[in-house]
């Protein structure tokens, strides 16, 4: 079996207290990574820092608001601090919106899910690079979504918001390629977490985007069949592997 490579590097996870960020940190602790855990809810994230530990590994907890700068500071500055260097970012918190055709969509939806989805990966992004471009290497992996691939899988906030994910995916992967930077994403499917929707049934879009995500989809995966994928991406077994939206979703993107 082909080794992963994570034995003793320093990994950032976010949106860690739950679903797809909770089963990635384990998995990657499973491995021998040391891991950050971040996530908006601070006794969340300690809950599974403390599971890793628990488990023999090595992890340490964040809270905040990773949409504020000195939230993405603290945690870059505490994962170089703790584990000496910054190895493998994923970038997985996210938020969805309430499935709001673009007319529909009042300024503060689309502002939220845009700063939560897409501009808090891109400033933490930008504060871990620094790091990794002095080491020579590094691996990011983003949560980008179906709603990356299509435009009939969410709302237009959340849909523009993933597609800004896989662009940001492959400006990095072509900018930073020679200086040792990877940078990779998930485009899950359907997956069981604790993510909610707060839809308005009485608007146009829930009902139409339901109409077309339940006449396509396949069965529903697993968080820890999303992290399988993430730690794919971020292993020394995807080395080749850069710019990559790499859909886990039963065949749903091929339909």
């Amino acid at each position: 079996m082909t080794s992963t490579g994570m034995a003793g590097r320093g990994v950032v996870v976010t949106g860690a207290a739950s679903g797809i960020g909770r089963a990635t940190a384990l998995m990657f602790a499973r491995e021998h990574a040391r891991v950050l855990v971040a996530d908006l809810d601070t006794a969340g994230a300690r809950k599974v820092a403390d599971e890793i530990e628990s488990g023999g590994g090595t992890a340490l907890a964040v809270g905040g608001d990773l949409s504020e700068q000195h939230v993405v500071d603290t945690v870059v500055e505490r994962a170089v601090e703790t584990f000496g260097a910054l190895d493998v970012l994923v970038n997985n918190a996210g938020v969805m919106d309430r499935m709001s055709a673009l007319g529909e969509t009042e300024d503060a939806e689309w502002e939220r899910v845009i700063r939560v989805n897409l501009t808090a990966p891109f400033q933490l992004t930008r504060a871990a690079l620094p790091h990794m471009l002095a080491a020579g290497r590094g691996s990011i992996v983003f949560t980008a979504s179906e709603a990356s691939l299509r435009g009939g899988a969410a709302g237009a906030a959340y849909t523009a918001s993933k597609h800004g994910v896989a662009g940001l995916v492959k400006s990095l992967a072509v900018t930073y390629r020679k200086q040792g930077i990877r940078a990779n994403a998930i485009a899950p499917g359907p997956t069981r977490t604790g993510i909610q929707v707060d839809a308005d049934p009485e608007a146009q879009g829930p009902p139409l985007i339901g109409q077309l995500i339940g006449a396509t989809i396949g069965r529903l995966g697993s968080a820890e069949e999303q992290a399988a994928a993430v730690l794919f991406l971020a292993s020394d077994a995807a080395a080749f592997v850069n710019g990559a939206i790499l859909p886990v979703d039963d065949g749903w993107s091929a339909v």
